[in-house]
């Protein structure tokens, strides 16, 4: 069982290796299209700089 957040660099490495070259859902990338819209709703512009 994990205890923290963070993972070492040598674990992400293993688990991108192993995700490498699977297929997503129709749904399942829906869902993230869905999320990630919603997360950059929440992130402002930046403001215009004035001259």
């Amino acid at each position: 069982m994990r205890q923290y957040r963070e993972l070492s660099d040598m674990t992400k490495k293993k688990i991108s290796q192993a995700m490498k070259g699977k297929s997503k859902s129709i749904t399942h990338r829906e869902a993230i299209s869905n999320s990630l819209k919603d997360y950059w709703k929440t992130v402002p512009n930046k403001p215009a700089q004035k001259r």
